[in-house]
């Protein structure tokens, strides 16, 4: 990977359930959903994420790339919304923006 860059494996879109307990089929698109995905690789100028870190992105900003019959998606760092950590003592998300 090259400068900013992340090679990201975005989690499977399959059917989610609402609060409320409906079923959304995966058919169903929302525009402002934004995805996660686990990062694969890093440039050599990425500094806040870290090989295996998950990710949140919007997926309108995307650029595929599929690499042995598998999926990936080609990010800037400041692509990035948000990256998921285990919760700490203290700490009640697990995310840091």
């Amino acid at each position: 990977m090259l400068h900013d860059r992340l090679l990201v494996e975005p989690d499977p879109e399959g059917e989610r359930r609402s609060k409320s307990g409906i079923l959304i089929p995966a058919t169903v698109s929302v525009s402002t959903r934004l995805s996660w995905a686990n990062v694969v690789a890093a440039g050599s100028n990425v500094r806040q994420v870290r090989v295996g870190d998950r990710v949140l992105f919007d997926p309108g900003d995307r650029a595929e790339v599929e690499l042995d019959a598998k999926v990936y998606v080609l990010l800037r760092e400041r692509d990035v919304h948000a990256v998921y950590e285990d919760a700490h003592e203290g700490d009640v998300t697990g995310l840091y923006l």
